[in-house]
């Protein structure tokens, strides 16, 4: 299933994306299902049986009940993630283009709430940075609490798949050895467009990932490529800190980043950025620059 957050009526609401007919449909799941939630966080913690009520009540549900996806404003699918624990030099490419070899240990850093925005919403270029890139990455949803997962368990917690752009400030990422301040200033986590649930997703570590900006190729790798995988990823997060339904991991970006080429590729005001990831979608993102 893939699960959006939509705003209808000055709220954030809780959709169904159908697609493959003569138009894109969204169905509000708690209007076509009272016992539904109406928000994603509530959805992810009733986990398994909200997922068979959706499937159920979308199977009897009037196309007259859906809103045309095209004229709805989609959120990031997570609009408010209780974490956003991000992964630094998760494929060798990556790392080698940094100058860096692989690491024993994931790098393992955070962006806050501020960073999120939806698809179709710009990506705002600081004042204060003059470096500003882009990384294409898979984000993994958490989709129950879990502690101390086992890797041969570890993929029991996932509750869907989406894309993310972890957006840089490079010139503030490397003012010190931590990356904090240069990866959080506000929308530098667009995600989306849709939370793919992890029934949908055969094997997450053969995905096909790619980054452009207009016409231009900038990244293309595929997920069986990291170095750590995401089923090992949870267990050495987890063993460390509990992991609650609407958390998101981002499993690092390859490489191609803008940092990396000569000359460098910052982002600037007009460019549309768009990561695309098999099987998940394209999330697509203008630039702009700060009021």
């Amino acid at each position: 299933m893939r699960l959006v957050s939509f705003v209808h009526e000055g709220q954030i609401r809780l959709g169904a994306l159908r697609t493959g007919g003569p138009r894109d449909l969204v169905f509000d799941l708690n209007q076509i299902e009272r016992r539904l939630p109406a928000h994603m966080a509530a959805f992810l913690e009733s986990s398994e049986t909200a997922l068979l009520l959706a499937a159920q009540a979308l199977e009897r549900a009037p196309l007259e009940a859906a809103f045309a996806l095209d004229g709805l404003t989609l959120k990031s699918p997570i609009p408010h993630p209780g974490k956003i624990i991000a992964i630094g030099h998760n494929y060798l490419s990556h790392a080698a283009e940094a100058n860096a070899g692989p690491s024993k240990y994931p790098i393992i850093f955070a962006k806050y709430n501020n960073t999120v925005t939806g698809p179709g919403e710009p990506i705002v270029l600081p004042k204060l940075a003059q470096q500003v890139d882009y990384e294409g990455e898979l984000a993994v949803v958490i989709g129950k609490r879990c502690k101390g997962m086992q890797v041969s368990e570890a993929l029991t917690c996932v509750g869907g798949y989406t894309a993310l752009n972890d957006v840089s400030a490079r010139d503030y990422q490397h003012l010190t050895s931590q990356w904090t301040v240069g990866k959080s200033f506000d929308t530098f986590a667009p995600m989306g467009p849709a939370l793919v649930t992890s029934d949908e997703v055969a094997d997450p570590q053969n995905l096909n990932l790619k980054v452009r900006i207009g016409s231009e190729e900038l990244q293309s790798a595929n997920t069986r490529d990291m170095i750590f995988p995401i089923a090992q990823l949870i267990a050495t997060i987890s063993a460390v800190m509990t992991l609650e339904p609407g958390d998101v991991i981002a499993t690092g970006t390859p490489a191609g980043v803008g940092a990396a080429r000569t000359p460098p590729r910052w982002l600037r005001p007009g460019d549309v950025v768009q990561v695309e990831i098999e099987g998940i979608g394209v999330l697509e993102n203008p630039v702009v620059a700060e009021a």
